[in-house]
C-alpha cells in the first residue's frame, strides 16, 4: 500500500467507513436523543411502572403490558406472545448487545409500542423504559 491509500484508508476507518475506531451507541446516546426531543428527565421507576402496565389497544381483545412477551426478570429471555419465539434478555446486564444499535431500539420501540399501548411511544416513554433497561 502507498502513503496515498493507506491515508485514504485510515481516513475511511475513522469515519466509520470501515473497521470502526469507536464504540457503538449507548443506552445514554438514545436517552441524549429522546432529550433532545423535549423530554426528560428520565425515571427507571417510571419505566418500571409503565412495563408492567396493562393496556387493552382498539380491536384487541385482551390486556397486554411489556411483561406480556419480555416477563418480568429482564435478565432472562422472554417468549413472542403469539409466535412462542425466544426473545433474549433486555437488561444490559444480561446481554450486552442492547441499546447499542439506535436502528433497531426504534424498530423494536414502534413495533412494541404499537402492539402493546396502541400507539406510538413518546420520547418520554421510551427514555423511562431505557432508563429502566439499564438499571437492571
Amino acid at each position: 500500500m502507498n502513503s496515498t491509500t493507506m491515508t485514504v484508508f485510515a481516513l475511511a476507518v475513522g469515519l466509520g467507513l470501515g473497521t470502526p475506531l469507536v464504540s457503538a451507541a449507548t443506552g445514554d446516546d438514545l436517552l441524549a436523543t429522546y432529550q433532545g426531543q423535549g423530554a426528560g428527565p428520565f425515571s427507571a421507576a417510571a419505566g418500571a411502572r409503565a412495563w408492567t402496565a396493562k393496556h387493552q389497544p382498539e380491536g384487541s381483545g385482551e390486556q397486554r403490558s411489556c411483561v406480556t412477551c419480555h416477563g418480568t426478570d429482564l435478565t432472562k429471555s422472554g417468549k413472542h406472545a403469539t409466535t412462542g419465539k425466544p426473545i433474549e434478555p433486555l437488561a444490559v446486564s444480561a446481554n450486552s448487545e442492547r441499546l447499542t444499535d439506535p436502528a433497531k431500539v426504534e424498530k423494536w420501540f414502534g413495533r412494541n409500542c404499537r402492539w402493546t399501548l396502541g400507539r406510538d411511544c413518546t420520547p418520554q416513554e421510551k427514555g423511562d423504559f431505557v432508563r429502566y433497561i439499564q438499571s437492571l
